[in-house]
């Protein structure tokens, strides 16, 4: 499987090493140029490219970008990809912290849904609640005690399917999360963002979530 990473922050950066290391082909892009990635590729072998680039050829697009940024990606960035090809989008909406006020998320969209709209391609909502230090660190294999599960949400169920797979191996049980516009219920500020469960607690924690974003969460 071949998979183009846009962004090469903390999550993106850890994805492009575990899946390297997986086995992967692996491309990634940052917003700074190939030429800053030495570093990245020379722990990992991925391909440096451009964010017009990464998609090229690609099975899976992995989007993980500050939500202030998705309208800014190359127009046209995913005419390269395979057909069929999967959008991971990783991201989360913080418009006190980064991103500023995103109007239709304010009104209700889900983040992911926007993403989407913004893209004009369908997306799997993924990786957003996991501190990117355990995508290393907690990692373990199938049917360990310990195992931390993670939850997936999107339309398609072919295309959630093969992304709860990719969890799968990178050693984390998978929790199908319903559809994108269910995702709210892993967005920040919810009971299962940032939570270190089983499959079972992070089923309890998307239950338990309630659709109204917190002050600390809206724009002010």
């Amino acid at each position: 499987m071949k998979i183009g990473i846009i962004g090469a922050g903390n999550i993106g950066g850890n994805l492009t090493r575990r899946l390297t290391h997986l086995g992967y082909d692996v491309a990634v892009a940052n917003s700074r140029g190939p030429e800053t990635l030495s570093e990245l590729v020379q722990q990992t072998g991925a391909r440096a490219v451009s964010a017009s680039e990464a998609a090229m050829g690609a099975d899976v697009v992995v989007v993980t970008i500050p939500e202030k940024n998705v309208p800014n990606l190359p127009a046209g960035f995913l005419a390269g990809a395979n057909p069929g090809a999967i959008v991971i989008d990783t991201g989360n909406y913080y418009p006190q912290q980064r991103d500023g006020l995103i109007s239709a998320i304010e009104d209700g969209t889900t983040e992911s849904r926007w993403v989407s709209e913004e893209i004009g391609h369908p997306v799997v909502k993924a990786f957003n609640g996991i501190y990117a230090a355990n995508l290393i660190e907690r990692a373990r294999p199938d049917g360990a005690s310990d195992r931390m599960a993670l939850p997936v949400a999107g339309d398609d169920a072919t295309a959630k399917k093969i992304v709860m797979d990719l969890v799968d191996s990178l050693g984390f049980d998978p929790v199908d999360a319903g559809s994108i516009d269910d995702s709210w219920r892993q967005q920040p500020g919810t009971p299962v963002y940032g939570l270190d469960a089983d499959a079972n607690g992070v089923r309890l924690a998307l239950a338990a979530a309630h659709n109204v974003r917190s002050v600390e969460w809206r724009a002010q």
